[in-house]
């Protein structure tokens, strides 16, 4: 049976701005997914187990401040930890394109930069859901 696909979005790490996060997340509420947003200043562990207790579809992280290459890792670490293998993570924010493919490689499923159309990133989770929504 159908469902809603339940994305939480997170901000990891001390950014203090969420500007990003809020467009995203309004896009994809009127895009007809349910939306979970943590606030600021989240860590690894509280993004996991968030979206654990959500039974989220998407993790979907905002950076800006610069640690996306340890946050970022980190959160998928703790998710093979906890044997959660059917969320699809996302990443975003100020991002080198250096730093893609090694997020990649860590298991995040794509990086969208700043400028990225959010119809790309709806379509995006739509075609790369992980489990049935």
């Amino acid at each position: 049976m159908d469902r809603t696909i339940r994305v939480l979005v997170a901000k990891p790490g001390l950014d203090g701005h969420d500007r990003g996060a809020k467009v995203i997340a309004r896009a994809l509420r009127d895009a007809g997914m349910e939306v979970i947003y943590t606030g600021l200043r989240q860590t690894p562990e509280q993004i996991v187990s968030a979206a654990i207790q959500e039974d989220a579809d998407v993790i979907a992280m905002s950076i800006l401040s610069g640690a996306h290459n340890h946050l970022f890792p980190r959160v998928m670490e703790l998710l093979r930890e906890k044997k959660v293998d059917d969320v699809l993570v996302l990443g975003g924010g100020v991002i080198p394109d250096d730093d893609i493919p090694g997020l990649k490689a860590a298991g995040i499923a794509e990086i969208f930069t700043p400028g990225s159309p959010t119809p790309a990133i709806i379509e995006f989770i739509k075609n790369n859901l992980k489990r049935k929504a």
